[in-house]
């Protein structure tokens, strides 16, 4: 029985692999792409998007939504991902058919859930367009079964500052709104892109080997990411942070350790702007706090934080998808 996705994006070279991933899996049913600002501006990240569909020759809407964050100012990430988001391969990825909808992605969001119970949202980029849509229709959090967010660093060190992961410190304030709706958050966070989670050399050569129009996609398209990924960790390889969400997404045992908590979202400091905050080890002795420890009878409407993850089986899964 195929499982319905929404999936929410900034379209860039990561992003790219997710979406495949999702399109190629047969009990996947993506029902609408919508698309935020984020590692590209909007208009960008909807061309990629659209390209996206026609590259897996899907017919799946596309959906333009907020152009800035709910009110911050936009902050590109075109010096990981390129300034089209995937790696500055000029009008190769220009997509020839396809158009956007006229319906904003917000809108989008809210008649997608509505209309398809238990639906799965996977967010990729900042939680701009869903903060908003929450917001605007309260009602969807329960028609939600899953959300799975790329998105924050649990207990551990961000990757645009010390204390913050990209997606969420560009729009804090839209994540606070997602991480307090009681909608069923599952982070997968940026420390699941590092060490064993990163695509070897080896490893890219094999995906190479695949020879499949996804499998060089998914090489090409991130050569400025794997260069920008050495710069800032040092780390020779191929970081897919949004990849291995999808692949939680898609698998949910691949998540092999993890417990429900309440997280804030720090929206005020500028030293720590867009923190996950997560008591862990419950030292506020805060009852919104719910861990595995715990015996839990019923599923709270606290976040799931994914600790460890399975990196073999994800990179497997990635392999499959890729044929």
């Amino acid at each position: 029985m195929s499982r319905s996705f929404l999936i929410d994006t900034d379209a860039g070279s990561d992003d790219a692999v997710a979406i495949v991933m999702a399109f190629q899996h047969p009990d996947i049913n993506v029902k609408a792409i919508t698309v935020v600002a984020g590692n590209v501006p909007l208009e960008q990240g909807v061309q990629n998007s659209l390209y996206f569909t026609e590259l897996c020759d899907v017919d799946v809407p596309v959906y333009a939504g907020a152009p800035r964050p709910i009110i911050r100012e936009a902050s590109p990430a075109d010096w990981f991902h390129g300034a089209d988001g995937l790696s500055d391969r000029g009008d190769e990825y220009v997509p020839r058919k396809t158009q956007v909808q006229d319906k904003h992605a917000v809108e989008a969001i809210i008649d997608t859930v509505r209309a398809n119970p238990n639906i799965t949202i996977v967010t990729l980029g900042p939680l701009t367009n869903l903060g908003l849509a929450i917001r605007q229709a309260p009602d969807i959090v329960e028609n939600v079964s899953r959300c799975i967010v790329m998105g924050g660093a649990g207990c551990t060190n961000g990757n645009v500052t010390p204390a913050a992961e990209y997606n969420i410190w560009c729009d804090p304030e839209a994540a606070r709104i997602v991480f307090l709706s009681g909608m069923p958050v599952e982070m997968v966070g940026w420390e699941f892109c590092q060490g064993e989670f990163v695509v070897t050399l080896d490893e890219i050569e094999h995906i190479k080997t695949i020879n499949t129009t996804y499998s060089q996609f998914t090489i090409d398209c991130n050569q400025t990411a794997i260069k920008g990924y050495e710069t800032q960790t040092g780390e020779i390889g191929l970081s897919l942070p949004d990849a291995v969400a999808m692949a939680v997404a898609i698998d949910p045992t691949i998540a092999t350790e993890t417990s429900q908590h309440f997280v804030d979202i720090e929206c005020n400091s500028e030293l720590t702007r867009g923190m996950t905050v997560i008591d862990k080890l419950n030292v506020t002795h805060d009852e919104r706090n719910r861990d595995t420890w715990h015996d839990i009878l019923e599923r709270g409407t606290q976040p799931t934080i994914c600790w460890e993850l399975d990196a073999g089986r994800w990179k497997d899964l990635l392999y499959q998808l890729l044929q």
